[in-house]
């Protein structure tokens, strides 16, 4: 169990945190809300104490004699402040302390994860982008807000990304506090998620049981580290990730020239999508009917090897990054078909994942091995996938850190 203090300010998204605390705490996780007075407008005290099972207060007066503005901060292991309003991000760049909330962000020497929540427009203002570098810079992990419908009917960017994403992050940062730099700033990073689809006829089709959770927090991690992120989702059930650009997919094809189109300038291309090795070689737009018998077999043919077509069109200084779920057999382990996969493919990284029965698709957790081209190898073990993906973003970092190095030589 791990002590949390969820920070929340005064937007209207303060009631999503509710859902918030409601993931922090399922999971076992002890959690203080602290919430603004401004906050209290919008979601009650009662409904943060019976959600926390924790008394809530506002300001530093209540139980003073426990100094509870140097207390929380003192023994948090995280601090989330969600919504991060631009009035909260300002006093925290400036280092006021007129509240319970502004006075634990001082105090508190653990990892904070701030989640902002306004208009678009104070989203751009320079005074709120100057506060969220400077942030930032102190070490402090700012998300990029998400797009869609803001309070009446305005759209834009400025939307409070879902608990889930939030809680997924806090959780990463709870199990690896250094795991969300922001070292991925200026880059433009393509990931690919989900499973392709190959029509039959109009209601049937081939494919597989990949769900894009990997790749989702892949996306995820990326984004909260800087980058500037392009999802190629295939037939994806799952919420965009806050701050990445998503592009749909179904078949082969089609991710293939979504993944080409938007690896034209990109510094990494991470295929974590599960690509149909082949597709009926006729479909029929009725559907088939039952005839009675034995069915007519399908012919097949192959489907593009999208990993293989980037590695041939190799861009210097690109680094392409592959994905092999193996389950091993007679003649070879998961990590020896990793490895052979590695080699034929050419990229620059590879995650073997051993899949089964429970095990990498559609699960919450995953393990992996992180193959290099260079030989190296780093092994994840089972957690949670952003896990997984913090780890690979660290390689993928080193080496674009490495390539700068040798392209300024």
């Amino acid at each position: 169990m791990s002590k949390v203090v969820l920070g929340v300010a005064g937007g209207i998204a303060a009631y999503k945190a509710a859902d918030l605390l409601r993931k922090l705490t399922e999971v076992g996780h002890d959690v203080q809300v602290v919430p603004t007075a401004s906050a209290l407008n919008f979601v009650g005290a009662a409904t943060w104490a019976a959600l926390s099972h924790r008394p809530v207060a506002a300001d530093v007066w209540t139980a003073a004699e426990d100094v509870p503005h140097v207390q929380l901060g003192r023994q948090a292991e995280l601090v989330v402040v969600a919504p991060a309003t631009a009035d909260l991000l300002a006093k925290a760049a400036h280092g006021l302390a007129d509240d319970l909330l502004t006075n634990t962000l001082l105090t508190a020497r653990c990892p904070v994860l701030f989640v902002p929540a306004m208009h678009t427009e104070m989203w751009d203002h320079p005074a709120t982008v100057d506060n969220i570098a400077t942030l930032r810079r102190r070490g402090s992990v700012v998300l990029e807000p998400a797009s869609g419908r803001l309070t009446g009917t305005d759209t834009g960017k400025g939307r409070l990304p879902e608990p889930a994403e939030i809680a997924q992050l806090a959780e990463l940062l709870l199990r690896r506090p250094a795991a969300l730099p922001f070292d991925l700033a200026g880059r433009h990073v393509v990931v690919s998620a989900g499973g392709t689809r190959e029509p039959l006829d109009p209601v049937r089709f081939l494919g597989n049981a990949s769900s894009g959770r990997q790749g989702y927090a892949i996306a995820a991690v990326a984004a909260a580290r800087g980058a500037r992120v392009t999802l190629v989702a295939a037939n994806v059930d799952l919420p965009d990730p806050a701050g990445a650009d998503v592009v749909r997919a179904g078949s082969a094809v089609e991710l293939r020239d979504a993944v080409e189109k938007a690896a034209e300038d990109a510094d990494v291309v991470v295929m974590n999508a599960a690509v149909a090795d082949f597709r009926p070689s006729d479909t029929v737009d009725h559907k088939i009917k039952k005839s009675g018998g034995v069915p007519a077999p399908i012919a097949l043919q192959e489907n593009p090897d999208v990993l293989a077509d980037l590695v041939r069109a190799a861009r210097p200084g690109r680094l392409l990054v592959g994905f092999a779920a193996e389950t091993g057999d007679s003649t070879a382990t998961v990590l020896d078909h990793g490895r052979a996969k590695l080699a034929a493919k050419g990229c620059d990284l590879l995650v073997v994942n051993a899949v089964g029965p429970g095990k990498a698709f559609g699960q919450s957790d995953n393990a992996g091995v992180i193959l290099g081209s260079d030989g190296s190898e780093t092994s994840v073990e089972l957690g949670p996938k952003a896990v997984l993906a913090a780890a690979l973003w660290d390689a993928v970092s080193a080496r674009l850190a490495a390539n700068g190095r040798n392209s300024a030589s």
